[in-house]
């Protein structure tokens, strides 16, 4: 049967039975009123035009409606309104369409949740309440590890939460191409509101496509204030009541336990809605959540099955890692046989230790998966691995090919005065075929944080009038991450505005090639030649040079002359002595530093 065929009608009373439906009543109080599940309630709102939530409120004439069309009898009382928290559907992950063939195969599966916020805003507190809360009395204690994830069962339903350290986890598994995540739900603090981690963590989960709740913790604090939360949220776009990102938003107390029933039920009408299926019967899929050596089990790490069912002795392999599994366990070091989708479990039995965020895939037989292993470590080898980053200069090539309809951009500058100008200009540009996204925007240096969330968004940095800082550099390197670093705001949007259309220009950069220290200095006519030791690369002619004296950079020039003895020669190695002359410039010193570049261009 086709996705988009209409629900079976519910069934009617055989008789009209009668309810009283008071002025104003929550979705979850009219199904305990009509004797059905609130999930049927709110499809039947949104056939309707009604988005609304379990614990949203609704008035009368809604209620009787929805109640007269299931064939009941409505009549009003005027008791005192009780107002419940409001808040409105969460947005929607986009439903898979699959062929009948695929559908008949796929079954239903738990929610897999990522819970993500500022460091005091109750985070942990708010994972470890969900799980004890979870746990029989028999079993309380009895989880003896942390192994990064875990499930819960409410109402009759199986709920896998990730316990990642921080967003940056989380955005290092996309940067690996894994989606880990169904829901991420952000944690804020109402005594405290939006934090600039809190922030990030929203458009980490914005640039996966993931839909978000917002646990609004510690309400029972006096100084509790949920209404400026909200508005901070509307402030950056997420909306309680419509606007361009609507949340839900629970309040809750995690250490007094209010709200986590509401909050458990709202990740589950998510994860209803979001109709979340996996093929069991099939070689399994799925990502390391964590890993690391153990003295006695060797290489462990903890999976968290997407689709197909892991078994005890099947053979897998993830990157340059390969393996039979050995053993697994559960959360609770309980030894386990199988792990169906959305399952995680420990594994043992691995090669060695595998990074966290890698896709990992069953395969028939474990010479196939010491094979695989050792072609993606040749690969490596050979850097053959194509990346998937993105630069300008490569932008309008990759959008005619399809791979590539809009540009994410992280936009960093100064100051607001400069930023704010920056980002009104670029959200202007392009058009509806490629236009720029704008992914993030601050105040200050670019951080290793903004260099992760291009790399798993294939974003560009713009970087104005800001310095990049030593680790975000090494691992822009390392990821092919393009920074962009301008001083001149008319010549950053014209880049950006000939980028999209197609007509910017080659980017070129400098290419150390060697280095040579001044020993002594010579005067010959008009000129000052410098008797040099290379101790680094080689120096050829044509190439630029720099000077450097106490650190800093006091010339730049051409090489008028380099000599060996009485020679002219085109290049001098490593180790050699030579006599080196720039052109324009005779304030060469004893112990200057000379640094030769070429020009690159930047693929």
């Amino acid at each position: 049967m086709s996705k988009t065929a209409a629900p079976a009608a519910l069934a009617k009373p055989a008789v009209a039975a009668v309810v009283i439906l008071p002025a104003s009543l929550t979705v979850r109080d009219l199904a305990t009123q009509l004797k059905l599940t609130p999930i049927d309630i709110i499809k039947k709102l949104m056939a309707n035009g009604v988005m609304a939530n379990i614990t949203q409120s609704i008035d009368f004439d809604t209620a009787a409606l929805i109640a007269e069309e299931l064939g009941f009898q409505v009549q009003e009382e005027k008791p005192e309104v009780i107002e419940e928290p409001v808040a409105t559907l969460s947005s929607m992950p986009k439903k898979v369409e699959y062929t009948p063939e695929e559908l008949a195969r796929m079954k239903p599966r738990p929610p897999v949740v990522t819970v993500m916020g500022h460091v005091d805003h109750g985070k942990t507190s708010l994972l470890d309440a969900i799980r004890n809360t979870n746990v029989v009395g028999g079993e309380f204690g009895g989880i003896t590890q942390h192994i990064g994830a875990y499930q819960i069962v409410h109402n009759d339903k199986k709920i896998t939460f990730l316990d990642t350290p921080g967003h940056e986890a989380f955005t290092a598994m996309r940067a690996r191409g894994a989606k880990s995540t169904d829901i991420a739900i952000i944690v804020v603090a109402a005594d405290d509101g939006v934090m600039p981690t809190t922030r990030e963590a929203i458009e980490h989960a914005r640039a996966a496509h993931v839909p978000i709740i917002i646990a609004l913790n510690k309400i029972d604090r006096p100084n509790a204030n949920p209404e400026r939360v909200k508005q901070q949220l509307s402030e950056i776009g997420l909306e309680v009541y419509g606007g361009k990102d609507e949340v839900t938003v629970v309040p809750i107390s995690a250490k007094q336990k209010i709200g986590l029933d509401d909050l458990l039920e709202n990740i589950l009408l998510v994860a209803e809605l979001a109709d979340l299926k996996a093929n069991p019967d099939k070689l399994s899929i799925g990502v390391v959540i964590e890993s690391r050596l153990d003295k006695q089990q060797g290489p462990t790490a903890t999976m968290l099955v997407q689709e197909g069912t892991l078994n005890v002795g099947d053979f897998i392999v993830m990157g340059e890692t390969y393996g039979k599994i050995r053993a697994m366990f559960n959360e609770r070091g309980e030894p386990v046989a199988e792990a169906t989708p959305a399952t995680p479990v420990v594994i043992t039995g691995l090669s060695d230790v595998p990074p966290a965020g890698a896709p990992f895939e069953e395969v028939e037989s474990e010479q196939e998966a010491r094979a695989r292993a050792y072609e993606r470590i040749q690969a490596r080898r050979a850097k053959e691995t194509k990346s998937a980053a993105i630069s300008l200069n490569d932008l309008y090539a990759k959008f005619k090919e399809g791979s590539v309809k809009e540009l994410n951009l992280l936009v960093k500058a100064d100051v607001a005065g400069s930023l704010e100008p920056i980002v009104s200009s670029l959200e202007k540009l392009g058009d509806g075929n490629l236009h720029a996204k704008i992914l993030r925007q601050g105040i200050g240096a670019v951080t290793q944080a903004d260099v992760m969330l291009a790399a798993a968004s294939q974003g560009i940095i713009i970087a104005f009038n800001v310095n990049v800082e030593n680790a975000a550099e090494a691992l822009a390197e390392q990821e092919q991450v393009d920074i962009r670093k301008y001083n001149i705001i008319y010549k950053l949007i014209e880049d950006i505005d000939k980028a999209l259309k197609g007509m910017l220009e080659p980017e070129y950069k400098d290419v150390l090639t060697g280095r040579a220290q001044a020993l002594k200095i010579f005067h010959v006519k008009k000129n000052v030649i410098a008797g040099s030791r290379v101790i680094k690369g080689t120096i050829q002619r044509g190439a630029t040079a720099k000077v450097m004296r106490g650190g800093k950079e006091i010339f730049t020039g051409q090489l008028s002359s380099l000599k060996r003895f009485t020679d002219d020669v085109k290049e001098v190695a490593e180790g050699y002595e030579c006599g080196i002359g720039l052109e324009g410039f005779n304030d060469l010193q004893e112990g200057d530093l000379i640094e030769f570049y070429k020009k690159e261009r930047v693929s």
